[in-house]
């Protein structure tokens, strides 16, 4: 088999420096199509070569994976590449697919182009995979490194990841937190807490999920939206779903009248007003039934969250106000926490949030900060 001088002759500290700035450029490529990949995860690979022409490596063949999950990244970039994959690296965010579907594994398509190394990130707990496309690479003769950037490949990817260790789709609560700890006045309706910086990543955080969910309050409060408007990116738009258990929807209110170009789902419980629900049918909702607690009135959410993943939704993106995110939260289904605390204060009339930023440092792991404009913005995952 060829092989590019850039696998082998190079310093170990070199090429380990090399091999994760390429690990970086694809994890970042990969995040292109996150949200919108059905339920296959969103994969990135970039083919790399040296041309010893003194100008160091370069990429030949770009790939990530397609609308809807097909094809897989790694048959896109070896298509671009073409004969130049041949003794080339290859830089895979996750373990290439082991398994024979409608396409040969994407870790066969690897050795049969030549290609003479791979490095990969996260590795695919999928029962199919899990050590088998490595395994495949090395019976086939290339270098294999795994684990290059493996932590920041499977933070891109813990939807996916969930859904495999928890056999139940990921949920992020995000909640916007005013200076004193609260998410909005008691029944005085919508409170501008952010400013625009921070509500411009709230709609990039929303078109990488594959649903928004809120309460009927927040509903009935706000009257939102819930969908993505950044410029370009109205189509990656989640589906949308409220918890009503006695389904007091109106027809008039924005989301039912959007219904017909959005999907939107309606929680409620299977006896409530039979003409009402018709009605919204007609009006292109989607009714889901649900199990509620006999005391409490509420939604049991593990059974509601088992049932959005049967239909093929791997993240849910709380939104909701303080009862739903207390709910998500006593029922230790968050598994990804964004709190950004704005600098207005609301005062005694505040309604206080389940959860704060000291509460959240002992909970949760905190991942990443950002400062947007007057706003701070937290990232949590859960500490198991």
């Amino acid at each position: 088999m060829d092989r590019d001088p850039f696998t082998a002759s190079r310093p170990a500290n070199e090429r380990r420096a090399t091999d994760e700035r390429f690990m970086a450029a694809a994890i970042r490529l990969a995040m292109r199509h996150s949200g919108i990949t059905g339920t296959n995860p969103s994969v990135a690979t970039l083919i790399v070569r040296d041309e010893k022409d003194g100008q160091g490596p370069r990429i030949v063949g770009r790939g990530i994976t397609a609308l809807g999950g097909r094809p897989h990244a790694e048959a896109q970039a070896l298509r671009e590449a073409g004969e130049a994959a041949r003794g080339a690296t290859a830089y895979v965010t996750l373990e290439p697919c082991a398994h024979h579907g409608r396409t040969p594994p994407c870790a066969e398509a690897l050795v049969a182009a030549g290609v003479a190394r791979v490095v990969s990130a996260a590795s695919d707990p999928d029962p199919r995979v899990n050590g088998k496309g490595h395994a495949i690479l090395a019976a086939g003769g290339l270098e294999v490194q795994p684990g290059i950037l493996a932590g920041e490949a499977a933070s891109d990817l813990s939807a996916y990841l969930t859904r495999h260790a928890k056999n139940r789709p990921e949920v992020t609560l995000k909640m916007a937190l005013s200076a004193d700890g609260c998410l909005g006045v008691r029944g005085g309706g919508q409170v501008h807490i952010t400013g625009p910086v921070a509500n411009r990543q709230t709609h990039l955080v929303r078109a990488r999920h594959d649903a928004i969910l809120i309460g009927a309050g927040t509903l009935f409060d706000d009257d939102p939206g819930l969908d993505c408007r950044l410029p370009g990116l109205a189509a990656r738009s989640p589906r949308r779903i409220v918890i009503d258990p006695d389904l007091r929807t109106p027809l008039d209110i924005g989301l039912v009248r959007t219904a017909q170009t959005t999907p939107t789902f309606i929680v409620a419980r299977p006896d409530t007003d039979g003409e009402h629900r018709e009605a919204l049918r007609r009006a292109g909702v989607t009714l889901v039934s649900c199990d509620t607690d006999a005391e409490t009135g509420r939604v049991a959410l593990p059974e509601l969250i088992d049932d959005l993943g049967a239909i093929g939704i791997l993240n849910v993106l709380v939104e909701g106000g303080a009862k739903v995110g207390e709910s998500f939260l006593k029922a230790g289904l968050v598994d990804r926490l964004i709190l950004v605390q704005g600098s207005v204060t609301i005062g005694e009339a505040g309604l206080k949030a389940p959860i704060d930023l000291e509460e959240a440092k002992r909970a949760y792991r905190p991942t990443r900060r950002y400062r947007f404009g007057a706003d701070d913005w937290h990232e949590f995952v859960r500490k198991d």
